[in-house]
């Protein structure tokens, strides 16, 4: 018997066609909870170049500045964090010493509006920053933000692009929030059921796009472009596939037949499996973009693991072994260069200046 033809509903179509004309420079995140308390949020850096990407530690008690001009936010950083940068003037993605995520992903409709006079300023490329500094966990951040405490301004990247991004968090219990600014209003998912964010459409067209393709059946067909549509499904049906407690296939094999250790593995295989292989080019795409790096925060155990596309080795960070401390050095590891680094690289960091963020201009 013939399976029966599934037609896609008008209102999916649409926010189907939106995908379909969006720009898909991209990313895309996954959150994964499982037994044992263990929470782990796995993301791709899609990219159409080079971003001359560093690690960084930073400090408890960095007097911060929202690098916008005279009315710039000025904040006191509450708790120390590991990042990465992008171009060197802006944080794309880290987690603090309290197991707080915060991942900056492209959104070619982001709309932040015209600025408020009565509030101060920040640029967007310190708005994952100033969430790490401040903020323990999802409900205090989603308190904080819903309030509007400051006016987003989002200057032009160092390469041309436009600074179109919107911004995804969650803690160690497994909580989730998704912030965008869409035709000039600030937008916010708040909840556990957040587990996956791309980009384009905005996220309740991609919301609506992953409930079609669920009741199709991930195991029947999936759809399989480097679309960011396309991407949120793969992404949403792998992460949902994954075991959730040890499974006995495979843990052998595993360090120290660790559940942990083999919960990252599994939310690393998802974030590959949904990545663009490096120098890919469509004629017909020219924004298609590599996935140049990979990041997974074990956010139980407070270990963040970098996976970079252009060397062998993947590394990673025990912020426990790190001084977070108010009055510890800033700290880099420079690995724009294609440095190799492999195990655990806490003490390979070095004393560096910190990078000052890309300013922004009401103007």
């Amino acid at each position: 018997m013939k399976r029966p033809l599934v037609r896609l509903p008008a209102y999916l179509l649409a926010a189907a066609l939106i995908a379909a004309a969006g720009t898909a420079l991209a990313c895309t995140r996954t959150l994964y909870v499982g037994a044992d308390n263990m929470v782990i949020t796995g993301r791709n850096m899609d990219w159409q170049e080079d971003m001359f990407s560093n690690l960084w530690v930073f400090p408890a008690g960095m007097k911060r500045n929202g690098a916008a001009g005279p009315k710039s936010i000025e904040w006191t950083s509450k708790y120390g964090s590991v990042v990465v940068s992008g171009y060197e003037v802006g944080s794309t993605d880290g987690m603090n010493e309290k197991g707080l995520v915060a991942n900056m992903l492209y959104l070619a409709e982001s709309d932040y509006g015209k600025p408020v006079e009565s509030r101060p300023n920040l640029s967007i490329a310190a708005w994952p920053q100033f969430v790490l500094d401040g903020y323990a966990t999802v409900a205090e951040t989603v308190e904080a933000l819903r309030k509007e405490p400051f006016n987003l301004l989002a200057p032009t990247l160092p390469n041309g692009s436009p600074a179109a991004l919107h911004l995804a968090i969650s803690d160690s219990s497994g909580d989730s929030a998704i912030f965008e600014y869409v035709g000039g209003k600030l937008v916010i998912h708040h909840g556990r059921k957040y587990t996956v964010m791309t980009n384009s459409p905005v996220y309740e067209q991609q919301l609506a796009l992953d409930e079609y393709w669920k009741g199709i059946g991930g195991t029947t067909f999936l759809p399989g472009t480097a679309r960011a549509a396309d991407r949120f499904v793969r992404a949403s049906f792998l992460l949902g596939a994954i075991p959730r407690k040890i499974d006995k296939n495979f843990i052998k094999s595993v360090p120290q037949q660790s559940f942990a250790y083999q919960a990252v593995a599994s939310v690393m295989s998802v974030q590959r499996a949904v990545s663009v292989p490096l120098g890919m080019t469509t004629p017909n795409e020219p924004n298609v973009s590599s996935t140049l790096w990979r990041t997974v925060s074990d956010q139980k155990n407070l270990v963040y693991y970098f996976d970079s596309a252009t060397r062998p080795n993947t590394f990673w960070v025990s912020l426990d072994k790190l001084n977070l401390k108010p009055g510890a050095p800033v700290k880099k590891l420079t690995i724009q260069n294609g440095e190799v680094f492999s195990g655990e690289v806490s003490a390979d960091f070095k004393p560096a200046e910190p990078f000052k963020f890309l300013p922004a201009s009401p103007n």
